[in-house]
Parts: C-alpha cells; sequence; structure tokens
C-alpha cells in the first residue's frame, strides 16, 4: 500500500491513469536525496491542463525516478484571468515577486522595461521554475505563462483594448485601489512601476490610453515587491474572486 503523499510537482507531461512518468534528472535527485521517497511512496502530480493526479513511484535512483499515475484527485480548474506586468528590480526582490504574483493567483507575467527600470537582464527561464515550484507549494493547478521582457512603450503600442490595465500611479493621482478595481470585472492587468517610479513622459502615455486605469495604494511609498503584494491582493478581495470556493 502506498503512503500518503507529501510532495508535489509540476511535470510538463500528459496525465492519464495508468501511464508511466519518468522525473526529470533533477526532480528525480529531489525526490530521493531530499525528500527521501522510496518504491511505493505516493507522490501529487499536475501539469497545468489536466488537473491534480496521485502516482507512485515504482523504480528509485539517483538520477531516474519513475512512477505510475493511479488516480485523478482534483479536476482542472482555470484561475482568474489577472496578469502582472512588473518592472525588474534586484534578483532577491525579482524573486519574491515571481513567487508572490503565483501564490496570488496570477495567469501571466510580463517584466516590462522602463525608463527607471535598474537592470535590464531579465531570465525568463528562472522566472518560469520559481513560478512552477510555487505552484507545487501553493496548490494550483496551473503555473503563470511568464512572457518575454517587452519595452512599455511597445507594449502599450500593441495592447488588445479589451483587457484592463491597471497602474499602480505614485503621483497620487489615481483612484483608490477599491474603488478602481470594484468598477470592473472583466480581462485585467496589474502594472507595476520601477523602484524610481514611471517618468512624466510614461505616465502621460499611460493617462493616455483608454484602457488604461491610474491607481493609488496610499500616501506610503512602497517597495515595488510590496506593491504588486497589496494590489494584486486588492484585486483578488474587492473584485469578489476570493471567495472561498476551491479552485
Amino acid at each position: 500500500m502506498s503512503k500518503t503523499a507529501k510532495v508535489r510537482l509540476f511535470v510538463d507531461l500528459p496525465l492519464i491513469e495508468g501511464q508511466p512518468v519518468t522525473f526529470a534528472e533533477e526532480q528525480s535527485r529531489y525526490l530521493v536525496s531530499v525528500m527521501r521517497l522510496t518504491v511505493n511512496d505516493e507522490v501529487l502530480l499536475f501539469n497545468g491542463r489536466d488537473g491534480e493526479f496521485a502516482a507512485v513511484l515504482t523504480a528509485v535512483g539517483k538520477k531516474n525516478v519513475q512512477a505510475e499515475v493511479c488516480r485523478q484527485t482534483r479536476p482542472f480548474a482555470a484561475g482568474e484571468d489577472i496578469w502582472l506586468l512588473f518592472a525588474p528590480v534586484k534578483k532577491d526582490r525579482t524573486d519574491y515577486i515571481i513567487e508572490k504574483a503565483t501564490e496570488l493567483g496570477v495567469k501571466k507575467i510580463i517584466p516590462v522595461i522602463t525608463r527607471h527600470t535598474i537592470t535590464d537582464r531579465v531570465r525568463t527561464e528562472r522566472f518560469a521554475a520559481q513560478a512552477a515550484e510555487a505552484a507545487e507549494q501553493s496548490r494550483r493547478l496551473d503555473v503563470p505563462q511568464i512572457g518575454e521582457a517587452i519595452r512599455l512603450e511597445t507594449l502599450l503600442s500593441g495592447w488588445e483594448p479589451d483587457r484592463r490595465l491597471f497602474f499602480m500611479d505614485e503621483s497620487g493621482r489615481g483612484l483608490p485601489a477599491r474603488q478602481a478595481f470594484a468598477a470592473y470585472r472583466g480581462a485585467s492587468a496589474v502594472l507595476v512601476g520601477p523602484e524610481g517610479g514611471f517618468s512624466d513622459e510614461e505616465l502621460a502615455d499611460l493617462r493616455s490610453k483608454p484602457f488604461a486605469v491610474a491607481v493609488s495604494l496610499g500616501p506610503l511609498i512602497l517597495r515595488a515587491e510590496t506593491a504588486v503584494a497589496a494590489s494584486l491582493s486588492l484585486w483578488q478581495a474587492v473584485g469578489g474572486h476570493w471567495d472561498g470556493e476551491e479552485k
């Protein structure tokens, strides 16, 4: 008899009852060397499209672990249609942003290069790995898509107008977050600027777009990673998306 699952992993493979699964070398090492699992131990697997499944380990080696998919534990359910656009900051703070955005249900994450962005080194592969790990720990059934870095002006010129863009405005001219988020329930995106804020030209460009809404997070100046967590939490709460139902 298999033991109760204590590990949950994202795998980019189809998940079908009775199907064998071979884990990548890094995941195999994690299962054996870190979690000390062995044959007949149970793990939970998800791939972002088929739901969550229990699988039992059938072969265990240091670099190669195999399992068999047993049963579905949760059907797939898509999350809310909310994107995060953010100006990359220092490495550890960007790591925090990716982690919290995933935990807070973001569907897509796009790094945005602005006038005052302090770094243009964007490692989307690293972001994707961090998002997958955060999804594993938070029990999400999907993993946020990571977009390629894009300059703000290019992003705005190609924006689809049916998605509302809420940008965090430090100038004090934005709508209170509660009012802004409560007024719209459709596809949305939250844009958080760099540590130095948006330039005057960028703010003017944003305010000129009919799909963009300036939002205020209060009188205090927040770090970028704090603004991300605060704005996404408010969007989820005020928009009625945290209703206590299992996703």
